[in-house]
């Protein structure tokens, strides 16, 4: 991310949102509102960027702040000076709160987990964050090699087969076939990762509707769908003659 772009666009919209307080009528009461700086117009051509940039730095920010009353851009607002006080002092926040450790961000996994995934994600659920994602993973793996008949578990274990490919059933190759163990390796752990993916993730998943996932275990969940995403994408179809 360009931090310094993103802190000029927060600070932008932060002034753009800043609101004045406007009283009641004379002789009335109940009726005050509140102006902002700029015109609603202006404020809805910003808004479009600094939604992505809210997205980036504060995950879940719509639904966790709380809107003020006849205030509309409230939680755009609030959330904005929490995305530019985290960039201004990421750096020093890392370093006094432990590891400096790198951090891993769920917009930045491959894009068909975080196209599957993002919409319910920026809502806080993230169980079906995940699910999303799993979905959009075994589609375009269909896609990719052309089957419709199969799904989940079944169509990545016949896609990484070592068998040879049919009429109908193109296989996915991650390394060149030349019969050694490095490719049977690559194959096999595909397939395997796969399995694990459906049997350890996705089955958990629909059989506990009511259990939500906290954010970093979606986001661990993600990671590894992410790999399995990077696999199916750059591998070769290989299909029968």
């Amino acid at each position: 991310m360009n931090t310094e772009w993103a802190i000029e666009q927060l600070d932008d919209f932060i002034k753009a949102t800043a609101v004045t307080y406007v009283p009641s009528p004379p002789n009335s009461a109940g009726f005050h509102s509140y102006k902002t700086s700029m015109s609603e117009d202006e404020i809805v051509k910003r808004a479009q960027v600094i939604e992505q940039i809210l997205n980036r730095v504060v995950p879940g920010w719509l639904s966790a702040i709380k809107k003020k009353d006849r205030q509309k851009w409230s939680v755009h607002y609030e959330a904005s000076i929490r995305a530019r006080e985290a960039l201004l002092r990421a750096e020093e926040v890392r370093k006094n709160l432990g590891e400096d450790a790198p951090d891993l961000s769920a917009a930045e996994l491959h894009p068909w987990i975080w196209n599957g995934a993002s919409s319910l994600w920026q809502s806080g659920h993230y169980r079906e964050a995940v699910g999303g994602a799993i979905k959009k993973l075994n589609a375009e793996t269909q896609n990719k090699v052309g089957r419709r008949d199969l799904s989940e578990t079944k169509l990545f274990q016949e896609s990484f087969s070592m068998e040879e490919p049919k009429a109908g059933k193109a296989r996915l190759r991650r390394a060149k076939e030349d019969g050694s163990d490095t490719y049977r390796s690559v194959q096999r752990g595909a397939m395997a990762l796969a399995e694990g993916v459906f049997a350890g993730i996705r089955n958990p998943l629909s059989h506990e509707a009511d259990q939500e996932l906290s954010e970093q275990e979606a986001l661990e969940y993600l990671a590894a769908l992410s790999v399995l995403a990077r696999w199916v994408d750059a591998s070769a179809v290989e299909s029968a003659s």
